[in-house]
């Protein structure tokens, strides 16, 4: 069974490839750098929550760059 689960999952990748009009490979790379790329901004957006919710550090760029009336 685990064969026609694998050949199942192979032929529906082959398809979304062939539709981006590039081989398995090329797409697989393709979909495994966008999934990087939204790690990288999950961890980017995480990092900004966590500085800005932070009162000390609001208060220490607004004392070194000027706070801006909202």
């Amino acid at each position: 069974m685990a064969d026609i689960e694998n050949d199942t999952t192979r032929a529906a990748l082959q398809a979304l490839a062939d539709a981006e009009g590039m081989s398995l490979e090329d797409y697989l790379a393709k979909v495994a750098a966008e999934k990087q790329r939204e790690r990288a901004l999950d961890a980017g957006a995480e990092a900004f929550r966590r500085v800005t919710s932070d009162p000390a550090t609001r208060a220490a760029f607004d004392a070194e760059f000027g706070a801006r009336a909202a």
